[in-house]
């Protein structure tokens, strides 16, 4: 069978079908019964306190260091700047091929 043909057919008793807007009585006083009584999966239950125990302790870790970074003192100006260490670094290279030429 041809699907657009199939697709016309089924359009058109879409279309011929008759548009009802009653809604059953009592239709969301099931609904909510059915939601309500479905219970969780027991065999999530162990997952999900090791999930909230182990976000605990990701926040305490996250806290830890931000005190550490907040509470250390801050280097001396003798110390050498990382920035320029690596911008060095990066250039050796370059600076090296002028010095060639």
């Amino acid at each position: 069978m041809n699907l657009a043909e199939l697709q016309k057919k089924l359009v058109a008793a879409a279309r011929a079908e008759v548009v009802n807007d009653r809604v059953p009585y009592a239709f969301e006083k099931r609904v909510t019964a059915l939601i309500a009584s479905r219970v969780a999966p027991q065999h999530l239950d162990l997952w999900v306190c090791g999930l909230w125990r182990a976000a605990i302790s990701c926040v305490a870790v996250a806290l830890l260091c931000g005190a550490w970074t907040l509470f250390t003192p801050a280097a001396s100006a003798g110390s050498d700047d990382l920035s320029q260490n690596f911008e060095s670094t990066l250039l050796a290279a370059v600076d090296q091929s002028d010095q060639a030429q």
